[in-house]
């Protein structure tokens, strides 16, 4: 964990953003798999690790504004629990090491914060996403758990995401970490990648490398053969010649920051021809996208301008045509690229989702489009110094789209259907980097992971 003086002025900071009332957040539990006893990985609330850094399961914590005093309920391990799980400090001690001097029983929380109801305080609390703090808040609140999304603060959201959103040094150089974990799955799983494996096989090498140093899967891998499904997890398919290999996966330090990070490769040794062509129309607007970052610069601009430069490329390969800017103030481009160039990221690897999307990657001058392709777009408000996103333009070719573009007569000025019947089988490319934006431009973070066809293919060969 970072210092108590990191966490008290955190807190600090997020008392006199709201004023007054009681800030409540829940860290989460251990969640069963199949029984009680077989649980699932355990993964700490982000924004709780954020303002009070402890990484264990039933614990909560509130900022009493109006006192000034910041509490920690959770329950100490009985002999029973250190016979299983071995010894830990006491909740007191963990608290310490934070800066926070009080601690509770668990057991207490819910009295705690009803007495507070009564007495008329406003309770704060972010929108919950598991359904055990969800009976928890409810029970607490006295508000039916359909009500709590709506009824979260919105002046609590938005004084975490105003802080989360900008990075500090010993955050960024924790992300670092991150990213070259993230680089070194990528480099085995490339060097590994080969005809009659299966993509479970270079799944395992990329979670291994991720556990072998010292950290864990910040998503779920992604590594497949279809790359034009954006987010798929299945890993049944054998490699063949011909095909290309699109993984996208990243790991997460032990302070659980995240690196997320996509490479596209060539099953075999070298790229054909027309996997050269589109792998440079992707890589280009990458690169080009990542050189244009700077405060200021809203990143809607910088994904349209993306959308605009592959749509270029495609021209050039006769699969689209007429006037392109047109074309991408339409939507025509979000038939190759369906999703948004990129997103925040930290100590979510979608940071901050759980806040509501919108309130972090949009803002009062940028709202977000409702249009295909543009409308998944998660960060789209000005850059800020201290933002960390990643930059992921990709073209994909999806068979069941263009058939049914195709039979709606959509964007027939702009796409060549008929160039288009050749490529069904092509798959997907998507190249991705984590960037920091600086106070004058930016810098991408990690050391460098292979991505142009002369390196990728190097590293292949």
């Amino acid at each position: 964990m970072f210092s108590a003086k990191t966490y008290t002025t955190r807190r600090n900071r997020l008392r006199s953003d709201l004023g007054s009332g009681l800030i409540l957040l829940l860290g989460n539990n251990e969640a069963p798999m199949n029984y009680r006893a077989n649980t699932y990985h355990f993964r700490q609330d982000s924004n709780f690790l954020y303002f009070f850094g402890l990484d264990q399961p039933n614990l909560a914590a509130v900022l009493d504004v109006d006192a000034g005093e910041d509490i920690i309920f959770g329950d100490e391990l009985t002999m029973e629990d250190v016979v299983w799980t071995g010894p830990l400090p006491t909740i007191a001690e963990q608290a310490s090491q934070v800066g926070v001097a009080k601690t509770l029983p668990f057991n207490v929380l819910g009295d705690f914060v009803k007495k507070a109801v009564e007495q008329g305080r406003t309770i704060h609390f972010t929108p919950p996403y598991r359904h055990d703090n969800m009976m928890l808040l409810s029970e607490m609140l006295g508000q039916p758990v359909a009500k709590l999304k709506e009824n979260a603060s919105e002046v609590l959201i938005r004084a975490i995401v105003a802080q989360r959103s900008h990075k500090s040094a010993e955050e960024v150089a924790e992300m670092e970490r991150a990213v070259d974990i993230s680089g070194a799955m990528h480099v085995a799983v490339m060097k590994a990648t080969a005809a009659g494996k299966k993509e479970a096989e270079l799944a395992g090498i990329a979670a291994g490398i991720a556990t072998g140093m010292g950290g864990a899967l910040a998503y779920g891998i992604i590594m497949t053969i279809n790359g034009q499904v954006l987010h798929n997890h299945h890993h049944y398919n054998t490699l063949r010649s011909g095909q290309l290999l699109l993984g996208d996966h990243g790991a997460e330090t032990p302070m659980h920051y995240a690196g997320d990070l996509t490479r596209t490769c060539p099953v075999d040794k070298v790229f054909t021809s027309h996997q050269k062509d589109v792998y440079n129309i992707v890589l280009d607007a990458e690169v080009s996208a990542i050189a244009s970052l700077r405060p200021g610069l809203t990143y809607k601009e910088v994904h349209l301008a993306a959308a605009r430069r592959m749509s270029e490329g495609l021209k050039s390969l006769g699969l689209m045509k007429g006037d392109l800017d047109e074309a991408v103030a339409q939507g025509a481009h979000a038939l190759f690229f369906p999703h948004g160039l990129g997103h925040m990221i930290g100590l979510d690897v979608h940071d901050m989702e759980d806040l509501g999307e919108d309130f972090v990657g949009y803002s009062d001058e940028v709202r977000r489009s409702d249009q295909f392709g543009t409308a998944y777009l998660r960060l789209g408000r000005a850059l800020e110094p201290g933002f960390v996103l990643t930059v992921e333009p990709g073209l994909y070719f999806i068979p069941e789209l263009m058939d049914q573009w195709e039979a709606e007569g959509k964007f027939t000025d702009f796409i060549n259907y008929g160039a288009l019947k050749h490529w069904r089988s092509f798959g997907g490319i998507r190249i991705e980097d984590n960037v920091l934006v600086t106070e004058d431009g930016h810098r991408v973070l990690g050391k460098p992971v292979p991505k142009t066809v002369e390196e990728v293919e190097g590293l292949r060969g």
